[in-house]
């Protein structure tokens, strides 16, 4: 029979002799988490980092990657690997909706509202209703406008959904596509750029594109103060989602390639407003012929119309 002795283990009898040799030393069991101090915690971690992985999402983002990479893709050519950029509910497109009319000062969209999971649905019906939009109230505005001239006769013009179709569509695609590439290439020159994917940025460009649609509504009003006035509330609301989205990737980047990137992103958007505002609303005066009346003499009679 072995002695009581021989059933020690050996670690704890040279843990003990460390005890009785230092007894003011700490000993760590391994079921505990080790805590660190936290005054090296903050030694740790660098200053406005907790603010950048705020307005970047990187805490959040770093978790969905991962989450992401479990998830078995289909293949490209499948309807179930683009049944994924549709897959939301009604909740979530009116909430990012939401959130692009009533901007939050300091948030960051994408990580707000799209980052768990971005959608075409969205962006795709505002970019058609939009577009439908723009072509009847340009119509009816032309209709306004010269009611009650004797020689108008409104004709609609069809040409104007396409003409809306392909600004609206090639806005919210060549746009992001080329932003996209943008950052990636700044990516690879700048280590602290963070880029998002070019389904984030369709999904911002898109919904950012919602104010539009009610705005349209409102420039039939035939009054060019109230217009400007709605298209500068507009650039407002919708061009403050895009900086306090674009803003903090690329602020870490060398100022003035950061502020022209941010003043370009503004500049397009202008331009999409104001293009859209000047070609189907601010149309020119038409100059119509003056009518002819048959005599009775078997000539014609111009009159001139004032």
């Amino acid at each position: 029979m072995a002695a009581a002795d021989d059933l020690k283990f050996q670690e704890f009898d040279d843990a003990a002799n460390l005890l009785a040799a230092n007894p003011d030393a700490t000993t760590i069991s391994i079921d505990e988490p080790v805590e660190i101090p936290k005054n090296q915690q903050s030694r740790l971690q660098e200053p406005g980092r907790e603010e950048d992985d705020e307005l970047l999402g990187t805490d959040d983002s770093d978790k969905t990657e991962l989450l992401a990479g479990q998830k078995k893709s289909a293949p490209f050519w499948t309807f179930e690997y683009y049944q994924t950029f549709f897959d939301v509910d009604t909740y979530q497109v009116l909430d990012r909706i939401k959130g692009s009319v009533f901007p939050v000062p300091g948030k960051n969209f994408v990580r707000l509202y799209i980052r768990s999971n971005p959608d075409l649905y969205g962006p795709f019906w505002i970019c058609a209703t939009l577009v439908f939009t723009i072509a009847v109230s340009g119509n009816l505005s032309n209709f306004f406008i010269h009611l009650g001239k004797p020689t108008y006769h409104y004709v609609p013009e069809f040409r104007k959904v396409s003409i809306a179709a392909t600004t609206i569509y090639a806005y919210a695609w060549l746009v992001p596509l080329a932003l996209w590439g943008f950052l990636m290439w700044r990516n690879s020159k700048v280590m602290n750029i963070v880029s998002y994917s070019f389904l984030e940025i369709v999904c911002v460009y898109g919904y950012s594109l919602f104010i539009y649609i009610p705005t349209a509504i409102l420039w039939i009003i035939p009054q060019k103060v109230v217009r400007w006035v709605l298209v500068v509330f507009s650039l407002c609301l919708s061009g403050s989602v895009l900086v306090m989205t674009f803003w903090p990737a690329v602020r870490d980047d060398n100022r003035r390639i950061a502020l022209a990137t941010v003043g370009t992103i503004l500049l397009l958007h202008a331009l999409l407003a104001v293009g859209c505002l000047a070609y189907f609303f601010d149309a020119p005066e038409l100059d119509f012929p003056p009518p002819i009346i048959p005599a009775h003499n078997g000539t014609t009679v111009t009159t001139k119309s004032h």
